[in-house]
């Protein structure tokens, strides 16, 4: 807000770029740790004999050292298509930062997570089979009473048979 921040904050960068700063700066410390120093008091016999190529030796060892471990995290990251998920979770949360409700957080009781999660579900569940409860009873109704009218009419026909076979008679 000062003005020293200035784009920093504008482009905020994406979890990949931090997740190979972080292998970076890892990789810094790693080297750092392994010091020539302790390098050399690991190997004190050998560095008093021939210092030049013991420093030669922890050169290619470093060297080595950091490609195999890039190469590693380059593995993993292609494994695992980090970089297309790092881009989709950046793209979520993108979305996110619109919604005003708050995100869904488990409480820590299964019971209710569960719950939480099934109730409006099988709310909608049930709505859906009232509907169809409803649907059914109005489909049956109309049918008791075409079978009702048929039953009138078959009597009003036995009726009409009736008097005709005595008219017959």
């Amino acid at each position: 807000a000062d003005g020293r921040d200035g784009p920093a904050l504008a482009a905020a960068p994406g979890r990949a770029q931090v997740f190979s700063t972080v292998v970076d700066t890892f990789l810094e410390k790693l080297v750092a740790a392994g010091s020539y120093q302790r390098f050399v008091s690991c190997y004190r016999c050998f560095y008093k004999l021939q210092p030049q190529l013991t420093r030669s030796i922890y050169d290619q060892f470093i060297s080595q050292l950091q490609a195999s471990i890039k190469e590693e995290i380059q593995e993993v990251k292609n494994e695992g298509n980090l970089e297309g998920l790092f881009s989709l979770l950046d793209k979520i949360v993108e979305e996110a930062k619109d919604r005003e409700e708050p995100a869904w957080r488990p409480s820590g009781v299964p019971a209710r997570d569960v719950r939480s999660a099934l109730v409006p579900f099988l709310l909608r569940h049930r709505a859906h089979l009232r509907r169809a409860l409803q649907e059914r009873q109005e489909r049956s109704s109309s049918l008791a009473e075409a079978v009702l009218a048929g039953r009138d009419s078959i009597a009003e026909l036995q009726q009409l048979i009736q008097a005709r076979q005595q008219a017959w008679q």
